[in-house]
């Protein structure tokens, strides 16, 4: 069971990824990740950084520009097709037993980022893991309106795919040891884009934990 837990956590590295399946796969994960409610595990950012990096190498034969517009048309279709599995099936989210694919908090951390930022939510959401995932489906199950919706996943996706694959992209060619190193800036952007999610997890508990408290007394 550890064996085929670490060949999967080994599978999921960006740069296994993209060696392995190259840019199909990239894109496929993407549209996955961004939408997709039982892709919201696969390395988002993550990939799109480490893809920026191999851009023009023997793993990534393509132009930056090809790379910018074929991620950008994957992460605007897989919040898309969120969008509408929302729309059309979002009772059947909330009925749906919990399981590692699926849990209602996850709803309720991107319902937290809807809530706060409205629209921007759209923008700002790309940004941190699950939120991006389960964003575009909240939004069809609350019927956001479509054209608000397509305007602003389009913003949101331009500017993730961005900020990510150029920011890989210049850096390999300022500092073209960075491949070496990839891993460390891998981890080091989970724990980045994490930190938000962490932070937002410990204060619906404490607030869980008032609540209860002042039932009590």
């Amino acid at each position: 069971m550890l064996e085929i837990l670490s060949a999967i956590t080994e599978w999921l590295q960006p740069e296994m990824i993209l060696k392995s399946g190259g840019l199909w796969l990239l894109l496929l994960i993407i549209f996955l990740e961004t939408g997709i409610f039982f892709g919201f595990f696969l390395p988002g950012d993550s990939l799109l950084l480490t893809a920026g990096i191999l851009c023009g190498s023997t793993y990534l034969e393509v132009s930056i520009y090809e790379l910018l517009i074929g991620l950008s048309v994957a992460g605007f279709l897989g919040a898309m097709a969120g969008y509408v599995f929302g729309r059309k099936t979002g009772n059947y989210l909330l009925m749906k037993p919990e399981s590692f694919f699926f849990k209602k908090k996850y709803l309720s951390i991107a319902e937290d980022y809807y809530l706060k930022y409205g629209n921007m939510a759209f923008v700002i959401g790309r940004f941190l893991p699950l939120a991006r995932t389960f964003i575009p489906i909240l939004a069809g199950f609350v019927k956001s309106n479509v054209w608000t919706f397509v305007w602003f996943n389009i913003l949101g996706t331009i500017i993730w795919v961005g900020v990510f694959v150029l920011g890989g992209y210049w850096l390999a060619r300022l500092f073209p040891a960075v491949t070496q190193y990839i891993e460390f800036f891998v981890l080091f952007l989970i724990f980045i884009t994490s930190l938000p999610l962490l932070l937002s997890w410990l204060r619906r508990r404490k607030q869980h934990v008032q609540s209860i408290r002042k039932k009590i007394l």
